[in-house]
């Protein structure tokens, strides 16, 4: 049975991102940790504790997945990966603020946009 391009692009196990214990789990963990910065492959080597000689690599297989920014020597998380970790961090807010009160339909549909009305 074929399978889509972007689940083959995906086949190598990083589904659900790096496994945990792998060198671009523990990098791209430091890094989304220190979002605001930017780091060199030695810092990043230094703070991890993935050999030197594994990092370069590692770094360039995230950026092609568009996982982390490179520009001249420095790495950071990427703004997308950040947006994720935003948007999942909010929706759990989200869901654990709403959690003890049932929901209102009624109420809802009230607001609701129809989208079938958007463009009058």
């Amino acid at each position: 049975m074929p399978i889509s391009a972007d689940r083959f692009d995906r086949i190598d196990g990083d589904e659900d991102g790096p496994k945990p214990g792998t060198n671009a789990h523990e990098i791209l963990s430091f890094l989304e940790e220190n979002a605001d910065q930017a780091f060199t492959q030695i810092e990043i080597a230094d703070a991890t504790g993935v050999n030197r000689g594994s990092v370069g690599p590692t770094l360039v297989r995230l950026r092609e997945a568009g996982q982390v920014d490179h520009k001249g020597t420095y790495w950071r998380v990427s703004d997308h990966v950040r947006s994720l970790d935003a948007a999942a961090a909010h929706t759990a807010a989200v869901a654990a603020n709403h959690e003890e009160r049932p929901f209102d339909y009624d109420e809802w549909q009230e607001h609701a946009v129809d989208p079938r009305r958007t463009h009058e």
